[in-house]
């Protein structure tokens, strides 16, 4: 049997019984599967936080730990596991409570081999092919990029047919949408697209320019021009000379300032604040705005010239809301940026953490999914992010509630400890986890899923007591 290293799964086992285990191991042994096994339900537990396995085999009857809350603390750390029951007490009313709790199968003692190797074998056929469909994915994600921009969706294709047909020939353009849905990117795109890709791409943005200083920041001043002119200053305009000028937020710049603004784009050329010389410019004006300009000119707020002037071709950026299907694509991108940028060794998303995405409306759009899953890929404690690790406001009401007391309390004690926002909250994990287990650092680690010279760590970095803590 040819192996792809690629697919390669791993399985745990956990039985008490050591005559059992050595069966069912070597029945499951094959090429392309890691077997674990474990005596002790907790020490298969921890084999499961560790390797992260597709599937786990446990028995129902055991000292210390069933197999039922097993099953309950492999859904809790992640439900995508599948998990098989096996028991010699075995009834329709346990087998149905089972499935019920997220088994994915209930198999009566003494096992049938044969039949045990072909549940076993659908289940792994069905994790390869998950393995193989991220593959795909991750080839849609290569193939669905334009710049730094991701979409797979009509709206995107939209967007991104206009970049390729403007590109080549624009001289100025407006870039339309709500705040969050990439009109920096599409900007950017236009010039790494454009005759122009080997000029500057100079960025102007609108809002955070005091008004008074305007002028000098786009067409530059001599010396003695004003008060603290102290030497000539070449302004944005000349700095982009053959290159791309982004004016951000256009809809925030000053009616004196537009009025100026049209005659350089007129006639491409530009006077210094306090000189009567001309300058001629070659530059590519690209405008971008999350407001309703047709209003904002019914309003005397917006000159109606520049903005003809400036939206001879017009580009939108669709909200996340209108982009169906561009989801899942954007989280997998978000992943993969953020993993490498904080060094995380993760792969994806839970399917309840991918449910808590899906069912979220996104406001903030793009922006907003890449602050989530940045946060989330700080804050994960496994390969995959859980919805515990996401912004609480995206966590369940009840979580929500559960979390408040903690959070106020843990705010006024990272205050007194100067911790980071981050530090913070990651220190509140490890007192509510010290809590939980009542100061026990075995049962703290493994509500933690790591391992406990990790938490040591973690207790001294904070300054945290081994016993449980209330603050």
């Amino acid at each position: 049997m040819t192996t792809d290293n690629r697919y390669e799964l791993s399985v745990v086992i956990i039985d008490d019984n050591p005559g059992s285990l050595e069966l069912l191991s070597s029945a499951l042994a094959r090429q392309d599967v890691r077997l674990f096994t474990a005596e002790d339900p907790q020490i298969g537990l921890d084999l499961v936080y560790k390797h992260h396995p597709q599937i786990v085999l446990t028995d129902l009857i055991m000292p210390g730990m069933s197999g039922l809350e097993v099953l309950d603390r492999i859904v809790e750390f992640d439900s995508s596991i599948d998990v098989i029951l096996m028991t010699a007490h075995y009834t329709t009313e346990s087998a149905v409570d089972a499935i019920k709790r997220g088994a994915s199968d209930y198999l009566n003692k003494p096992v049938s081999l044969s039949t045990l190797r072909g549940r076993v074998a659908a289940l792994i056929e069905e994790a390869q092919r998950r393995f193989r469909a991220a593959d795909i994915e991750g080839e849609l994600l290569e193939s669905s990029r334009l710049g730094g921009m991701i979409g797979n969706s009509p709206a995107m294709w939209a967007v991104f047919s206009k970049i390729r047909r403007i590109a080549p020939h624009f001289r100025t353009v407006l870039v339309t949408g709500a705040t969050g849905t990439g009109k920096d990117l599409v900007a950017q795109t236009l010039h790494k697209s454009s005759p122009a890709a080997s000029g500057h791409f100079v960025v102007l943005n609108c809002s955070a320019v005091v008004e008074t200083l305007f002028e000098s920041e786009l067409f530059g001043h001599v010396k003695g021009a004003f008060t603290g002119a102290t030497s000539d200053k070449i302004g944005l305009f000349e700095f982009a000379n053959n290159g791309v000028l982004f004016l951000d937020e256009i809809g925030d710049m000053p009616l004196s300032t537009q009025a100026k603004l049209l005659r350089a784009l007129q006639n491409q050329e530009i006077q210094r604040v306090g000189s009567l010389q001309a300058h001629k410019v070659n530059v590519r004006v690209i405008a971008a705005t999350h407001r309703d300009l047709r209003s904002a000119i019914a309003e005397n707020r917006f000159r109606e010239d520049l903005y003809y002037r400036l939206s001879m071709v017009e580009i939108r950026t669709p909200p996340l809301s209108e982009r169906t299907g561009d989801l899942a694509l954007l989280t997998r991108y978000c992943v993969r940026k953020f993993a490498h940028e904080f060094g995380r060794s993760i792969v994806g998303l839970t399917p309840r953490a991918e449910i808590a995405l899906a069912r979220h409306n996104w406001p903030g759009n793009v922006r907003e999914l890449e602050n989530v899953i940045g946060h989330a890929c700080m804050m994960a404690t496994s390969d995959r992010i859980d919805v515990r690790d996401l912004p609480d406001y995206l966590q369940s009401v009840q979580s929500q509630a559960q979390s408040d007391g903690s959070s106020s309390r843990m705010q006024a004690a990272s205050e007194n400890m100067g911790l980071s926002s981050l530090d913070a909250q990651e220190r509140r994990l490890v007192v509510d986890a010290m809590n939980q287990s009542n100061g026990n650092q075995s049962e703290a680690a493994r509500l933690l899923k790591i391992g406990r010279d990790a938490l040591r760590y973690k207790l001294k970095k904070f300054g945290i007591e081994s016993a449980a803590v209330q603050h």
